[in-house]
Formats: structure tokens, C-alpha cells, sequence
């Protein structure tokens, strides 16, 4: 099966921020508007530039040169400190809404990170995901991302790396490597240092293309076991995996910003299933239980409602969590235009501590029975593999494709 891999990139990190933190505290003015740099202290007369906004950029203000020659180049720069737990407290937001989309996140500094998506799609393009956490960001964060989609982690690294800021780029095709990553300076190539272009130039070799055309073997001969690591990113050849840390959640949730407004509740109701399909599939892949379960909904005025019940036993079954959720809807819902639907699932735990109901019956194994054949079945051939009765009052149906 192919991968499904984003690559998020935050624009400007510590500039923005270090903006959203001052707007939250009250500040009337938002730094990444006006010539702005985040940097040390310039009454010690040491420092250099960490960061810079748009407008300071203009002045030819570099990141990595000394706060003096900023200060020189614009006389009105302001000067703000770095915070590392304000930067870390951002990082972390980030975190915690990417998590809705999937467990494999691999943290590959403060301010990006790789998802691997490839189970969690449920039927959804992973364009279209990408796009959703594009906007959940800006509007729920408040600051922007840049935005890799590929099959490997080294194309969606070099996709957010293309133009920025707030941009999402692909490269999922050969034709697109060729059009879009060939033509790049052999310099963008990702882990090409200084050392190596002087003796990359000498070869004639100027862009990535013309590393991804050259004899194999003479680059290995030349640069050994690194060449070859060169010569298939150039390529774009990658099977390292998404690196991430198994951690027993303390939640789990999804939700969707709709592409429309929807005032019909049968229609949330069949999104509402998805969602609730995708979490407890989830639950059940942790070997987990839930006994709170909460919906949210955001009207297109952005006005955000949620209602939650705490349940006296242990559930991790899709129809036992979708028929709370439904009502938790029905409760919820009072006829404004929803933008944004979600459910979530909390205080879990494990098999463990799972004890049998006095009010278990033959349905309860059947639902449990059939959900881990649902599970099995999306695992080995796809999430689209099976698509779950709308209305949760027939057997899902099961499309075997060849």
C-alpha cells in the first residue's frame, strides 16, 4: 500500500508566535505587520536575528546576522525576546490538532513535523485533509503552515519547502518530481551541504535533475553510501518511516470542516457516523474503552456548541459510541448552519480494566465480533474497503476490490 505523507512546516515560527501570544494578552498590534525581528537582548550589544517579518525582510534583514546590522538597515525595527515556552506552548497546539488525524506524528523540530496518514484516510483525499488542516490552523491557531503532500517523507519534506508562506504543495507523481523538483538548484536537495556542491559542481551537476540522470554508480564511487542516498532523493526515492512514539492517548478525536454549510440534520448524522467510525476504529487499534463522549459543532458564525455524557460502562464499539453521539447531536442541534462537525472520546482505558457488564448480551459480541472484522478488512485492503450503513440499521456493506 502507498504511503499518505503531509510534511508541516510552520511559516515564521517564532515571529508568529510570539504575535499570537501578544495578541492573546490584549496587544493591539500584530508584529508580523510592521518591521519586526525576534532576537537577544540589544542593550548587551549581542544577539543575532532569529526571526523577521515580511516587512523587515524588505530592508534585506537576514536571519542569523547580529540584532547591530538589523537595527543599521531599519532604525525603527522592533525588537522582541525569544520565549522558549511560549514557542513550546504553540508547538504543542499544533500537536494536539494534528493528532484528530492520526497517532503517527513524527516531530522533526519545534516547528515541523511529519503525519503519516496512510490508515486514517476513511475514504477521504489525503489533498483534502491537508487542506482542512490548513484552515483549522489558521482560524483556530492562528498563525499559518506550509504544507508537503506526497508517498514518501523526503517529498513532502522538499513539496513545503516550495513557495510560502500559507501554501500547500504536492508532489504525489513522477511527472510532477520532474516538473516541479528537477529543475531546482542542486542546492535544494534536502541533506546537500556545502561541502559536497563544489565537488557536485565540478561534476557538472547543477540542478536535481541532473543528479537523478547521472550514472549510480559513478555518484557511489565518488560520494559512497551518501551518494546513493543522494542520487535516489534526487529521485525521489525514500522508505524511511514516520518516527513516532507510541503514547496511550488521553483522547481521541475527529472532526471536519465541511466544504458548505450543512442545515440538515440526517446529513450530520452521516458525517457524525463517519467520525465516529474513524475514532473508534482508533479506540480499538489502542485496545482502548471510552466512557465520555462529546460532540461539537461550529456554526458558519463560529459560534461553537459541544454536550458530552459520561456512560457507566466501557464502550469502544462504533454502534455503541455513534448511538450516544447521535443523540448528543440531536440535543445540540437547533436548525443554524453547521460549519464544522466533531466527536471526541476521553477518561479511557484498557483491557485490563474492562469488566464484564451484567448487561452484556449476544448483540454486544456480535457488534464486537463485526467491528474487528470491519477493522481487519480496512487494515489489509484500504479504509475504503467498507463502506457502514449511513443509518446503522443494515450490515455494512463489503466491496472487495481486486
Amino acid at each position: 500500500m502507498e504511503k499518505e505523507i503531509l510534511h508541516i512546516d510552520v511559516n515564521n515560527a517564532f515571529l508568529s508566535w510570539t504575535a499570537v501570544d501578544m495578541l492573546e494578552k490584549g496587544s493591539k498590534i500584530d508584529i508580523r505587520t510592521i518591521p519586526a525581528i525576534i532576537g537577544g537582548d540589544e542593550s548587551q550589544r549581542h544577539g543575532i536575528v532569529l526571526a523577521k517579518s515580511t516587512i523587515a525582510k524588505q530592508f534585506g534583514i537576514k536571519t542569523g546576522e547580529p540584532i547591530y546590522f538589523a537595527r543599521k538597515k531599519c532604525p525603527s525595527i522592533q525588537i522582541f525576546k525569544s520565549d522558549f515556552n511560549v514557542y513550546k506552548k504553540h508547538s504543542n497546539a499544533l500537536y494536539n490538532l494534528l493528532l484528530e488525524y492520526t497517532e503517527k506524528i513524527e516531530r522533526f523540530s519545534i516547528d515541523e513535523c511529519f503525519l503519516d496518514i496512510t490508515e486514517y484516510l476513511s475514504g477521504r483525499k489525503l489533498l483534502d485533509i491537508a487542506n482542512e488542516i490548513s484552515k483549522r490552523v489558521r482560524e483556530e491557531l492562528k498563525f499559518t503552515v506550509n504544507i508537503g503532500v506526497a508517498h514518501n517523507k523526503l517529498l513532502a519534506k522538499m513539496a513545503s519547502d516550495f513557495q510560502k508562506p500559507d501554501k500547500i504543495h504536492t508532489l504525489l507523481t513522477k511527472e510532477e518530481i520532474e516538473k516541479k523538483m528537477w529543475t531546482l538548484p542542486i542546492s535544494e536537495l534536502f541533506m546537500v551541504g556545502k561541502k559536497t556542491l563544489p565537488k557536485l559542481y565540478n561534476m557538472g551537476i547543477k540542478t536535481i535533475g541532473d543528479l537523478a540522470k547521472y550514472d549510480e554508480k559513478i555518484i557511489i564511487k565518488k560520494f559512497g553510501k551518501f551518494g546513493k542516498q543522494m542520487w535516489e532523493y534526487a529521485n525521489g526515492m525514500d522508505n524511511s518511516e514516520v518516527e513516532y512514539q507510541q503514547q496511550q492517548p488521553k483522547g481521541i478525536g475527529n472532526s471536519v470542516t465541511l466544504p458548505h454549510d450543512i442545515t440538515s440534520i440526517e446529513k450530520l448524522e452521516e458525517i457524525l457516523l463517519a467520525l465516529t467510525e474513524q475514532v473508534s476504529y482508533r479506540l480499538r487499534k489502542h485496545n482502548l474503552f471510552t466512557q465520555v463522549i462529546n460532540v461539537q459543532i461550529k456554526t458558519n458564525e463560529f459560534k461553537v456548541y459541544s454536550h458530552q455524557r459520561k456512560i457507566d460502562y466501557l464502550e469502544n464499539t462504533t454502534k455503541g459510541i455513534y448511538k450516544i453521539a447521535k443523540e448528543l447531536l440531536e440535543e445540540l442541534y437547533k436548525g443554524d448552519p453547521i460549519r464544522l462537525i466533531g466527536v471526541r472520546v476521553e477518561k479511557l482505558c484498557d483491557e485490563s480494566e474492562m469488566q464484564l457488564s451484567l448487561f452484556d448480551s449476544d448483540n454486544d459480541k456480535k457488534q464486537e465480533k463485526l467491528d474487528k472484522t470491519v477493522d481487519y478488512l480496512k487494515e489489509k485492503y484500504g479504509s475504503t474497503i467498507v463502506t457502514r450503513a449511513a443509518k446503522m440499521k443494515i450490515n455494512p456493506i463489503i466491496n472487495l476490490k481486486d
